[in-house]
């Protein structure tokens, strides 16, 4: 018999490798177009707003934006794990067999 768990981080894994290769194609899109876009214009003088200084560079802005989803999921994961913890015991019967098995299945 199949090991369940094994085929899901098979499948996960072949999806992420899937999605990074996907994403390496579009970076190496971008790399190509701002190439050639940088090759065929002229040098555009950067104009000086007042406070861009005080704004975040870019890799800041992306970085500070992981940073605050990989918190979200870790919170939500632990909000997650305690819902389960705490309906645990409406989910395991007094014999100790979980509450969503059939007599039969208990047996």
């Amino acid at each position: 018999m199949t090991d369940t768990r094994t085929v899901g981080h098979e499948v996960q894994a072949q999806i992420l490798d899937t999605v990074r290769k996907g994403q390496d194609a579009v970076v190496d899109a971008i790399k190509t177009w701002a190439e050639a876009v940088q090759s065929i214009t002229p040098s555009i003088p950067t104009p000086s707003l007042p406070y861009t200084d005080k704004l975040p560079k870019p890799e800041e802005f992306v970085a500070n934006a992981y940073d605050f989803a990989e918190q979200l999921l870790a919170s939500q994961r632990k909000f997650a794990e305690n819902v389960m913890h705490a309906t645990m015991p409406a989910l395991t019967s007094k014999n100790g067999t979980s509450a969503g098995k059939t007599h039969a299945q208990a047996k």
